[in-house]
């Protein structure tokens, strides 16, 4: 007899705004048990009790199923919350679970209002990112060289290594003006970094992968192309190696980490690198020549 397949576990995120927090914060949990199946389903924009009520209901329809469902929520208007927990499906409430806490420590009530975390609540912020998003866009894979001095973060890489949505997601999600710049057989040739930002070094990152995942990657672009040949991959990784060393930028290896954990990295090392700088620039200031 063959293994009895393991039954899939429905998950719902529920939000009275657009689900993302509730996505981020119960898949950071489900991550922990890969040999489960989740079958997700995200019900955003649950702004009235009636909507609640008719979440509620199909909810507990699911409760008669083989398999219990799991719920995440970050609901913050309190009458729709009040009602989702009305619930007999388990219900992960992490709005209210951290929200009591939070106000007991700064002493203070929230506003309890929905759509505050990824609306325009805070509209210096808001605009912020989306101007960082634009330059971003406009600045991805070498498409644009103006105000380059603009650029927080530069990523350097050969072409299928993970440059554009790791600009994207710092960008979207840090408010960070992100150029990024494909390294081709010119650039490598040579030890000089490129021209366009060659005098931004202070602020460029080099991100790397590996041969076959490179490999792999481009042959679904280009199938059987000298592209997408381990032995350009191979030449490629190796010259662009050579080229952060020689600069000693940071390198972020992509082979096996997801966009955020590449993100986090840059960001942790661009705080130390901020650090140092301020370091050298006291120093200077309190020793003259």
């Amino acid at each position: 007899m063959g293994d009895v397949a393991e039954p899939v576990v429905p998950v719902f995120f529920l939000s009275d705004s657009t689900g993302i927090s509730a996505e981020t914060m119960g898949n950071a949990l489900l991550i922990q048990f890969p040999d489960t199946v989740f079958e997700r389903t995200t019900i955003p924009f649950i702004s009235t009790v009636e909507h609640a009520r008719e979440v509620v209901a199909m909810l507990d329809e699911q409760m008669d199923g083989p398999v219990t469902p799991l719920v995440f929520t970050t609901a913050a208007e309190d009458l729709v919350r009040e009602e989702l927990n009305r619930t007999r499906a388990p219900l992960i409430d992490f709005f209210g679970m951290h929200m009591q806490r939070v106000e007991s420590v700064l002493g203070r009530s929230g506003r309890r209002e929905a759509a505050r975390l990824h609306g325009v609540g805070d509209i210096q912020r808001y605009n912020s990112r989306m101007a960082a998003v634009e330059f971003t866009i406009e600045h991805d894979d070498g498409q644009s060289l103006r105000a380059m001095d603009r650029a927080d973060v530069i990523l350097l890489a050969p072409s299928r290594c993970g440059k554009t949505p790791t600009s994207m997601y710092l960008a979207l999600q840090h408010g960070l003006f992100v150029a990024n710049y494909p390294l081709v057989d010119e650039d490598l040739e040579r030890t000089d970094l490129p021209g366009p930002v060659a005098a931004y070094a202070d602020r460029c990152w080099g991100i790397t992968t590996n041969v076959d995942r490179l490999s792999r990657v481009r042959n679904e672009r280009r199938p059987g192309s000298r592209y997408a040949s381990a032995e350009q991959c191979r030449w490629e990784l190796r010259r662009a190696k050579q080229l952060f060393e020689a600069h000693r930028l940071p390198v972020v290896d992509s082979s096996s980490k997801s966009v955020e954990e590449i993100s986090a990295l840059i960001l942790q090392n661009r705080t130390s690198r901020a650090k140092a700088a301020e370091r050298v620039r006291r120093t200077q200031e309190e020793n003259p020549a």
